[in-house]
């Protein structure tokens, strides 16, 4: 039993908010029930995306519904608040935060104090000050990014198909992807084999006058899987005619033109910036210790270093890594270390409320599954290195057995299965980002000139 009512606050509905709370009210159930423990999680979107299915999503292997967790249906003993936390004063043990009613009401940022403090609220898109990128460049970490993606690549598909411009068409049927890790290789991978599927259904784009372009600053790809799985994944892809640029930068972009170090110059409608990722900017709006990188200090117990109350993991925190032989070392911000701190995290945070002693976490990496598209990956687990189709399966295998929630398991399970016995959907459902411009100009008005300033594509 807790020794005193508890209010707990957890700043993210991600890998590491959901599994934390969802693993607070399954040990603190008793405690709900009589009213000593109450958990509000704070999320910008009422859901958890599963990013590891983001790419099959965008290539319209998953429905985008069901890579989603809905969290009022999995939380359903915490208090659920859309909105987003701008600054934490932890000595004050106070949050500041807006929701989605905060302009309509016009009285400002809410204060919301708690007695314990989840922080977890990942990461966002590393971006370098490139000309042209923030205009013309797409990311891919979200579900909408990714069905955006999507509907784009058709959308030039069709504009290619349509045009008696070269230049027009050529610049259509170039994409240009940066980043040579998960998110990049994987979108890559799958798009293109969605996109050589798609072509046959053209009359006049054939597969063969698509330009695929992968741009990595470093000298390898997927430093996940291995240098020898990833040099075979370079390999493999190069023989799909996909342009693969080692020890390469994305200059600009400016005047939709890829620029690269190399001196290469593409003319293109298409960048995909995948080039990493950076703490989120909460972070620098607290009181709370940050390391140089700008990510939480935390000790192996998940408490953030030198507080008391305080909890981080995932992308926002840096956790001394108990398993490696080097000092210093830290578990690198991927989804198999959240997953795995979150259930720490949410006993320690219940062992903390009743006074009892905390867990260490401690855990070494596995090792790590990607796709290249329908039937074809790599893999390197447990020692083991695999390629093509076992890589693929298992990257299946792997990634269903961790999506959470039965009904979500059972969901992608059945569409798998579907896409095996019925044809692709190559249908680009462009118009869903902005819903109300075929209205408004039957209305007699004019469609929003701020559509692309929409994130939701509601204008």
């Amino acid at each position: 039993m807790v020794k005193e009512r508890a209010r707990i606050l957890v700043v993210g509905g991600g890998y590491v908010g959901m599994y934390t709370a969802l693993s607070l009210q399954r040990k603190l159930q008793q405690e709900l029930k009589r009213g000593q423990v109450d958990i509000t999680v704070v999320t910008p979107d009422p859901y958890m995306t599963y990013q590891p299915f983001l790419p099959e999503a965008a290539a319209g292997s998953i429905s985008p519904r069901h890579v989603v967790v809905p969290l009022r249906r999995v939380l359903d003993r915490c208090r659920i608040v859309v909105g987003e936390v701008t600054a934490i004063d932890h000595a004050k043990r106070t949050a500041t935060l807006t929701t989605l009613a905060t302009a309509e009401e016009g009285t400002g940022a809410e204060q919301l104090t708690y007695d314990e403090l989840v922080l977890a609220p990942g990461s966002v898109s590393r971006t370098l000050p490139i000309p042209g990128l923030a205009e013309h460049a797409i990311g891919f970490k979200t579900v909408e990014e990714a069905i955006g993606l999507r509907n784009h690549v058709i959308e030039q598909m069709d504009i290619a198909s349509s045009t008696r411009d070269p230049a027009i068409r050529d610049a259509a049927l170039t994409f240009v992807f940066v980043g040579g890790g998960y998110a990049g290789v994987e979108a890559l991978g799958e798009l293109e084999d969605m996109a050589r599927y798609a072509a046959r259904y053209y009359h006049n784009v054939k597969a063969e006058d698509m330009k695929w372009i992968l741009v990595e600053a470093s000298g390898r790809i997927l430093p996940e899987v291995g240098e020898e799985m990833g040099k075979y994944t370079v390999t493999q892809l190069r023989r799909r005619n996909i342009d693969v640029r080692l020890e390469t930068r994305l200059d600009s972009c400016a005047d939709r033109i890829a620029v690269l170090s190399d001196g290469a110059r593409f003319p293109t409608r298409t960048v995909v910036w995948t080039a990493g990722v950076k703490p989120h900017p909460l972070l620098a709006a607290t009181d709370l210790p940050l390391n140089e990188r700008g990510r939480l200090r935390c000790t192996a117990e998940l408490r953030i270093d030198g507080t008391t109350h305080a909890w981080a993991a995932g992308d926002a925190a840096a956790v001394p890594d108990v398993t490696a032989t080097e000092p210093g070392k830290e578990t690198a911000p991927n989804a198999q270390h959240a997953v795995r701190q979150a259930k720490v995290l949410g006993e320690n945070i219940a062992r903390s409320l009743r006074g009892e002693p905390l867990e260490t976490y401690s855990h070494k990496y596995v090792g790590s599954v990607a796709s290249l598209g329908l039937h074809k990956g790599v893999a390197h687990v447990y020692g083991r290195k695999l390629k093509g189709y076992p890589a693929w399966f298992m990257h299946r295998v792997y990634h269903l057995s961790r999506v959470p929630t039965f009904n979500r398991k059972a969901r992608v399970l059945a569409e798998w299965v579907l896409s095996g016995l019925f044809k692709r959907e190559i249908v680009s459902l462009g118009s869903l980002e902005h819903p109300r411009a075929e209205f408004e100009l039957a209305a007699g008005g004019k469609p929003s000139q701020n559509l692309n300033q929409d994130p939701k594509g509601s204008s």
